[in-house]
């Protein structure tokens, strides 16, 4: 099992990360010295297929589990307050900690109710997806959506620990595990060439879930998120670059409500338009741009681009937590491993991208 440390105002915490790694985890608590009561946090989803196995790891250890609905249309505030009402039948005090088992929506509600409850209480989380091993798990980001847009109300809140298993991922769905693809994606565009290189050679493996593969990518990701996190927790400058695709993806999430879209899948269609706009802006080349959408096409088709006017998405985008006194803001790629942040588009080149991808394919 390898230990990969992360930096946080609050101080350093570790990402444990190996096959079998979730089934040591009370061991890993244990090795916290806390005092308090633990409480598992997580979906009927999830729960359906890792609950019988986990109650047994965490047999004698726990107090008790929590449920929500871990789909992105239900990750609002109204599910914080349930779940902190859930946690106080329960008897959990300020000396609690609570353990996150699930995918990206279980993770950042409940960080955002760890930050939250009796004013902070210990976080730990066991990611179960591909997109949340890799991503949404490290870095303390936390938070829920409002109607208006993606994840505006939230905090930053590290974990005290984070254990990723990919043998947990061996239940996921092809759709959920695809959509972590892009995420990974993602990391070799803006920052990791050999990453994207292997992914360009290796994507059939990658999709079978060949273990050797997984591990490489997986490690390689996480590595990097750890390394961009630490040096710059509350993205104030480095961290942005991870936002590559995401002004894009979170306005389609954004208007089809958050059901049309699993997150990577909007991050792919994003990482599609971004790439696009910088050869438009004579920051990419042609050829790195068709490496990208290529290898994104690889991973599986995306659910089509949303029938919505180019006026109704940039209004979207205008919400978008990056936007700058009403100045988008885009993080554009230079080339493979390497990416420009705070690029403020021409306005009618904008939109002739975002009339480029209507045009992609048909609506759905």
């Amino acid at each position: 099992m390898k230990k990969i440390k992360v930096h946080s105002a609050s101080g350093t915490y570790e990402i444990l990360y190996g096959r079998g790694a979730a089934t040591q985890s009370p061991k890993a608590l244990a090795r916290l010295r806390r005092q308090g009561a633990i409480f598992l946090i997580s979906s009927p989803r999830v729960w359906k297929y890792l609950g019988a196995r986990l109650e047994k790891t965490f047999k004698g250890v726990y107090r008790a589990t929590l449920l929500f609905d871990d789909r992105e249309a239900a990750k609002n505030l109204s599910t914080v307050e349930h779940t902190c009402r859930q946690m106080v039948r329960a008897g959990a005090d300020r000396r609690a900690l609570l353990v996150a088992i699930g995918g990206g929506v279980v993770g950042d509600v409940a960080g955002f109710v760890a930050a939250s409850y009796a004013r902070g209480i210990e976080l730990v989380h066991i990611p179960t997806t591909l997109v949340a091993q890799v991503d949404s798990a490290i870095g303390g980001k936390t938070g829920v959506n409002l109607p208006e847009g993606k994840n505006l109300v939230g905090a930053f809140y590290p974990a005290k620990l984070v254990i990723a298993d990919p043998e947990l991922l061996r239940t996921l769905p092809p759709r959920e595990f695809r959509s972590g693809v892009y995420e990974i994606i993602k990391y070799g565009v803006i920052g990791d060439a050999k990453l994207f290189r292997f992914l360009e050679q290796k994507m059939e493996k990658v999709l079978r879930r060949d273990p050797a593969a997984l591990d490489f990518i997986i490690e390689r990701s996480i590595l990097q998120k750890a390394r961009v996190v630490s040096r710059d927790e509350r993205e104030s400058g480095l961290r942005e670059i991870l936002n590559f695709g995401h002004t894009f993806a979170h306005a389609l999430e954004s208007v089809t409500r958050y059901r049309k879209y699993l997150h990577g899948e909007a991050v792919g269609w994003g990482m599609i338009a971004a790439s696009t706009l910088a050869v438009s802006s004579r920051i990419l080349s042609a050829k790195d741009s068709g490496r990208i959408i290529s290898l994104i096409a690889r991973v599986g088709p995306l659910p089509a681009w949303p029938d919505a006017s180019v006026a109704r998405l940039i209004a979207a985008m205008q919400a978008d937590k990056k936007t700058r006194a009403g100045r988008l803001r885009f993080v554009l790629p230079e080339k493979i491993g390497k990416v420009r942040c705070g690029v403020e588009a021409d306005p009618e080149r904008l939109s002739a991208v975002l009339r480029d991808c209507a045009a992609a394919g048909p609506h759905k």
